[in-house]
């Protein structure tokens, strides 16, 4: 089994952590079913980059910093486009943005924080997504924050794997 390890920053300075760590502090089924996650992320038909934005505007709204950060330091070391990834606050307006990126993250901002989507916010993103690929992104949104409130729930918090911003978000 190989070893996935984060840089990360503690009292003592940078140290390498196993991915291992981490999962050791959750109980042993939540990591059997973040593995089945994991697993069914990668039959999506989403563009990874795609993916990792919306995980991450839900991460960002459900102010889970463990998630924000993994999600960013992951994105790097896949070379995905870290300017997606700083201009989420701005992304309605943002130029790195496409129409399509804009109206997912604009369907997962509402489903997020509304817990349900207006008629014209579907409707502008069905014009840009298949229903397939419109149920992917409720998947994606539904499992982020399943996510983020089990690691806010058990008080795991960042491990500064990447410099992040700890205002919180705006809505």
């Amino acid at each position: 089994m190989k070893l996935v390890y984060f840089l990360t920053r503690k009292r003592f300075g940078k140290v390498l952590m196993p991915l291992k760590v981490h999962s050791a502090r959750l109980p042993s089924a939540f990591g059997i079913f973040y593995g089945k996650i994991s697993q069914l992320d990668k039959k999506l038909g989403l563009s990874p980059e795609l993916t990792s934005i919306i995980r991450q505007q839900v991460s960002r709204l459900n102010l889970c910093l463990f998630c924000s950060d993994a999600g960013k330091f992951v994105a790097m070391q896949a070379e995905l486009s870290e300017n997606k990834f700083n201009a989420l606050d701005t992304y309605a307006i943002s130029l790195y943005f496409t129409d399509a990126e804009r109206a997912a993250l604009d369907y997962a901002t509402e489903l997020t924080l509304n817990k349900n989507v207006k008629q014209t916010t579907f409707k502008k993103m069905s014009t840009h997504f298949s229903e397939r690929e419109i149920c992917e992104i409720v998947w994606l949104v539904a499992s982020e924050h399943l996510y983020n409130v089990t690691n806010l729930g058990l008080n795991i918090h960042s491990d500064m794997l990447c410099e992040l911003d700890n205002k919180k978000v705006k809505s």
